[in-house]
């Protein structure tokens, strides 16, 4: 299975934006469908953002229209742009490979507080 690593968590303040990256150890040109979860406290893993390989995407209305997912084949990664954060957005986040039945990394802590 595909290795994936993430990065770019961290601690903001509310209003504020992170970039999430996620290196995968094989090509994911092939790769039909990549993604970020994430699961704060006490909740369930959701599905935050997922992208095709031909580039189509799909969003949690919690995060659309603040959330944009990206992936640079040329590079094997994949990128979630988090922008206007909110204390709701703190979690653990998990990038993704082939679908919840796929590959998972290990996860990146976001933390929206003031």
């Amino acid at each position: 299975q595909v290795q994936l690593v993430e990065s770019g968590g961290g601690l903001v303040q509310p209003g504020g934006s992170l970039r999430l990256s996620c290196a995968a150890s094989e090509r994911i040109y092939n790769i039909y469908l990549m993604g970020w979860y994430r699961q704060a406290p006490g909740k369930q893993r959701e599905l935050v953002a997922q992208i095709t390989w031909s580039g189509n995407t799909d969003y949690a209305d919690s995060v659309k229209g603040r959330f944009t997912i990206s992936r640079d084949n040329a590079n094997n990664t994949i990128h979630l742009q988090m922008n206007s954060l909110t204390l709701e957005d703190t979690a653990v986040y998990y990038c993704n490979a082939r679908g919840e039945m796929g590959s998972w990394g290990q996860g990146t802590q976001v933390t929206v507080s003031s």
